[in-house]
């Protein structure tokens, strides 16, 4: 089986998809298919031995948009001989090429909105959103033959835009770091730590507002909000840190690969005041790596609390306030023992070749019929 992935962009490593998709890539041609990935260039220096990857220019005008004609050309050229091209994202001309492309094949598409159909996204630019369904989006996701979600959020979204395929519900997959134990001696302060994105969906602003009604009754605590500013708005968040007088706050910029596993070992809670999310990466990786968390209902992760290794909570300021003086008057020995009921939960279900798997079956079926997989929804 051909399969191609196409996905707009994976330069980016803060941003779930420039992990996933090409995650995703390595644990399908580890079953024998093949796989290439399409995405708009530069991409990252990484070695892509398992897979074939396809890198094209952007005009350099409506950069916005990831218009590419080269693009264009090579997924027409490629669509003739695959039998699945999974696209991810929506609103970018990459999104958008598949209801041309495929005209004429026998290649069957299937599209992940990575939480684009939320309603706080649509939100966003909501004009120029409408003006993209109607030049071929919408049309997009009406033909695909399957739509894939990472929660049940995300399938709600889906129906409420009266999409009517059959949605797989699938997950993505986690990296399981090998475990490690940080000794802190009794002079370290407790960290709280936030790592993601500084964009404006994310609540760093009610966390830094919980913050400042917090820090002076938890002093064995800090607060480390980590991760690469969003067109401006990490400037933003340290005005209204010195606004609201908060002193034990950190902004160390963007981390990867180890330094990122280092920050995730050396903090003892994680937290995602978010708005808006599909999945939530994050949230995976400080589970992965033993950490409980709290996180908003912006993001699918009721069964933090099912699995005792978190908080899910209301949006906003005052639940968050609320459930950070529960989660730091805790132990550390408490907290450690949430971690490892977390860690245990990522392993269990969100393991990549788990999540390959699904996939992976979820394309037999489209190609070859019968009874659907337990996770696809037909109704």
């Amino acid at each position: 089986m051909k399969i191609i992935q196409l996905v707009p962009s994976i330069q980016v490593e803060a941003s779930g998809p420039s992990y996933s998709v090409p995650r995703l890539c390595d644990v399908l041609a580890g079953q024998g298919e093949e796989v290439e990935l399409h995405v708009l260039s530069p991409v990252p220096e990484a070695s892509f031995q398992s897979y074939a990857i396809h890198a094209y220019p952007a005009w350099p005008l409506l950069t916005r948009f990831g218009i590419s004609p080269r693009m264009h050309r090579a997924l027409v050229k490629a669509a003739k001989n695959a039998q699945i091209m999974h696209n991810h994202s929506l609103w970018m001309m990459p999104n958008i090429y598949p209801a041309s492309v495929l005209k004429g094949t026998r290649c069957r598409l299937v599209t992940s909105p990575r939480g684009t159909l939320s309603e706080y996204a649509l939100n966003r630019s909501r004009w120029l959103k409408k003006v993209v369904w109607a030049f071929g989006q919408g049309n997009v996701l009406r033909n695909s033959a399957c739509l894939h979600a990472t929660a049940e959020i995300e399938y709600r979204e889906i129906r409420r835009r009266e999409l009517r395929a059959p949605v797989a519900i699938i997950p993505n997959g986690i990296e399981m770091p090998p475990e490690q134990k940080q000794e802190k001696n009794s002079k370290q302060l407790r960290r709280l730590l936030f790592l993601g994105r500084i964009h404006p969906k994310k609540g760093v602003d009610v966390l830094l507002r919980a913050w400042a009604r917090l820090e002076r009754q938890h002093p064995d605590w800090d607060l480390h909000i980590v991760g690469p500013d969003n067109g401006g708005y990490l400037s933003h968040m340290r005005v209204l840190s010195e606004d609201l007088r908060v002193e034990r706050v950190t902004f160390p910029g963007p981390v990867y690969g180890s330094e990122k596993s280092r920050a995730y070992w050396s903090a003892d809670l994680f937290v995602l005041p978010t708005h808006s999310e599909n999945f939530g990466l994050a949230v995976a990786e400080a589970l992965a790596h033993g950490m409980p968390a709290i996180v908003s209902k912006g993001a699918p992760w009721s069964e933090l609390e099912t699995h005792g290794c978190g908080w899910w909570i209301d949006i906003g300021v005052n639940p968050l306030v609320e459930c950070l003086r529960e989660a730091m008057a805790l132990s550390p020995e408490e907290l450690t023992e949430r971690g490892h009921r977390g860690r245990a939960w990522m392993e269990l279900d969100f393991s990549w070749e788990r999540i390959g798997e699904m996939m992976h079956k979820t394309y037999l079926w489209l190609l070859g019929g019968g009874k659907p997989p337990e996770w696809v929804v037909t109704d």
